[in-house]
């Protein structure tokens, strides 16, 4: 298929020109159905680079934070070095080129423009994955590990471990379209990602997600389409109802607990207590964020709050240390926030959510589950086997976070590979 620019809808043209100017496109030569998939390329004008630039350097900075660490927030010499790297050296460029290399596309499912990577392995076989990302995260999340898993017999797998690759991104979030009205929450999206691997062909396919990307994963699983065969997520929901309540209760922890598992509740009481600020307020009053469309610094500084420990990585990375992540890395995804203006856009998801996160939600179809141990919470095999009924593979991982496929690729993909080996046939 002929790699053609293609239009987005004149809804997301506005509001992609009131935030950063219009993204170049060039239009299909044929007139498109609703079920049509459109090839897809990005091009940003100079001058929103430019304005980006200006806002940087233009950025009114608070005072210092009162206190050593970062108990008061994203810390002040942290968030100067990430700016002066991103006015200076950052070369979004370098992004589009990426992107462009790979086959992109756009699609209309239940009224809204949806945008997604899509990669056929060269392996005849493939298995094909639909890859969710989550908040603050973006399709660049799942980058690396396309190669890995489409072409795994150049990065440590056989062809019987191929994959057909679909990364698509979430409504309100990067290319994809913004919704109008309200009503896209998990389960709707849920929907739409199956009707789009069936418009792609597939009549067999799994699901991966963390985040966001996990519970729009597990709400087709919910659901159980006959199409899908399992899901994997490495950001499982398998809190028990009794450690949610005395999470809420803000007590001690439950008595007889083992070691992951009090190890898990400590990380969610932390975060319950000190990492839902941003939840929080997205949940409840998304449309007052007014000030991440304005300040390309307000919004960075908003990101990088999502957890302590990917913002402790974060921080290891504008001090200089090699880690999972680049500067660029982390300055690629917020970037693409900043030129899309889909700061408050993607927020809403929050507002739409009307789950419990982390409770379980009565799976009954084959499940896998990647533990990393820096993420919000490592999740015990005893939750995860109460959970999943149909628990397929379990394994725990000596390295990586929150943002698993970005951070630790290799041992990402190859978790993917051995989850799903047993349904390949």
């Amino acid at each position: 298929m002929p790699q053609i620019q293609s239009p987005l809808t004149r809804r997301d043209l506005l509001a992609v020109a009131a935030a950063a100017g219009v993204v170049t496109m060039m239009p299909s030569p044929l007139a498109a159905q609703s079920s049509d998939i459109k090839p897809f390329k990005v091009h940003f004008p100079d001058e929103a680079l430019a304005d980006l630039r200006r806002r940087i350097a233009n950025t009114r900075w608070p005072s210092p934070e009162l206190v050593k660490d970062a108990s008061q927030g994203v810390q002040l010499a942290t968030m100067r070095k990430l700016a002066q790297y991103w006015q200076a050296e950052h070369d979004w460029r370098k992004v589009e080129a990426r992107l462009n290399a790979l086959p992109m596309f756009v699609t209309e499912i239940d009224g809204l423009e949806i945008h997604f990577i899509h990669v056929r392995s060269k392996h005849p076989g493939a298995l094909p994955v639909i890859i969710t990302h989550g908040w603050p995260g973006s399709l660049i999340e799942q980058l690396k590990v396309i190669g890995p898993l489409t072409d795994p017999t150049v990065h440590g797998g056989t062809a019987e471990d191929a994959f057909d690759v679909v990364i698509p991104s979430l409504p309100g979030h990067g290319f994809s379209g913004k919704p109008a009205a309200t009503g896209w929450d998990p389960q709707r999206i849920a929907r739409a990602w199956t009707v789009l691997m069936k418009r792609l062909g597939y009549n067999r396919f799994v699901a991966q997600g963390g985040d966001w990307g996990d519970a729009v994963s597990e709400q087709m699983a919910v659901q159980a389409p006959p199409e899908l065969l399992a899901i994997h997520t490495n950001m499982p929901a398998t809190v028990p109802d009794y450690i949610a309540a005395a999470l809420a209760a803000g007590g001690a922890p439950p008595a007889g607990l083992s070691p992951d598992e009090a190890n898990a509740y400590a990380q969610l009481d932390f975060f319950y207590k000190h990492g839902l600020g941003y939840a929080q307020e997205m949940a409840n009053r998304p449309q007052t964020l007014y000030a991440l469309e304005d300040s390309p610094v307000g919004l960075a500084a908003w990101m990088l709050d999502h957890d302590a420990r990917s913002y402790e990585l974060i921080v290891r990375v504008f001090d200089g240390a090699p880690e999972g992540l680049t500067r660029d890395d982390i300055l690629d995804n917020i970037t693409l926030y900043w030129l899309t203006g889909t700061a408050v856009s993607s927020a809403r998801l929050y507002w739409e959510n009307k789950l419990a996160f982390f409770a379980p939600k009565h799976i009954t179809i084959p499940v896998a589950v990647s533990v990393f141990p820096d993420e919000i919470y490592a999740a015990p095999r005893s939750w995860a086997e109460k959970a999943f009924p149909k628990l397929i593979h379990f394994n725990r991982l000596p390295k990586g976070g929150h943002f698993a496929a970005w951070e630790q690729p290799a041992a990402f993909s190859a978790e993917l590979r051995a989850a799903f080996r047993p349904l390949r046939g």
